[in-house]
């Protein structure tokens, strides 16, 4: 179980970004953070990655104070974070970010399995680099390939319907519910995608810095998006634009 106890977060000589975050995500279950852009869900899921540190307040994982703990110490702790815009890696192969990922040397099975799953072919890419000749949409499934492959209890997603095509994403669908309830692995799920909202055991939404309505899929997400709108037209939170 992770817990966030009043979060407080503002960088020196700029604007407060979080102000008394408080969150409990449970064991084995799907959350969904949403709401408007720039309200600090990202900076949320980099606090939990230890990517940045709180100004005050505290984050425990299972009853353990991971607060100064930094993002190598957390992974090992079992946490794993995608982030929004993957980072590429220069001389290194799919196939072996996939084994760094692990920790061990992977099957072609293992390998071939995972990529599947984010609907890429295995003998395509695999020998490939990890560099500037991926396009962002192959390297946004790498990278979730790569989190994956880590037997992680909890996982934060930024996005990840960001940059991939429609079969893709109904893959990714898929393998978030098999993560959830195989592995008993707790998701955070940043997103404004409704099929991702739906899917959620708990839906919160940030707003300003804040954690603004907080409950279950059942309450919450009718009162986010109309179910029977085509394409999200009447989402209050579909803005696009820069996020915190």
């Amino acid at each position: 179980m992770l817990e966030i106890k009043n979060l407080y977060f503002q960088p020196k000589g700029e604007r407060q970004i979080l102000d008394d975050i408080s969150l409990t995500i449970p064991d084995g279950k799907l959350i969904c953070l949403t709401g408007p852009n720039g309200g600090g869900k990202t900076t949320i899921a980099k606090m939990i990655a230890g990517v940045e540190v709180p100004s005050s307040g505290a984050i425990l994982l299972d009853g353990e104070d991971i607060t100064d703990k930094d993002p190598t110490e957390r992974a090992r702790l079992g946490i794993s974070y995608a982030f929004q815009q993957p980072v590429r890696f220069k001389g290194i192969t799919v196939r072996e970010l996939l084994c760094l990922a692990k920790g061990e040397v992977a099957t072609e099975d293992e390998l071939n399995e995972v990529m599947a799953q984010v609907g890429m072919d295995g003998a395509e890419y695999l020998g490939r680099e990890v560099d500037t000749h991926l396009s962002g949409g192959e390297m946004k499934r790498i990278e979730i390939a790569s989190v994956l492959m880590r037997k992680s209890k909890l996982i934060v997603f930024d996005e990840p319907e960001a940059g991939i095509d429609l079969w893709s994403f109904n893959s990714l669908i898929r393998v978030f519910e098999e993560l959830r309830d195989s592995r008993k692995c707790s998701l955070i799920i940043i997103s404004h995608q409704e099929r991702i909202l739906s899917i959620a055991d708990e839906i919160v939404m940030i707003q300003e810095g804040s954690v603004g309505l907080h409950g279950p899929r059942s309450i919450m997400y009718p009162l986010i998006c109309k179910t029977d709108c085509e394409d999200c037209d009447d989402c209050f939170i579909k803005n696009k634009g820069g996020e915190n």
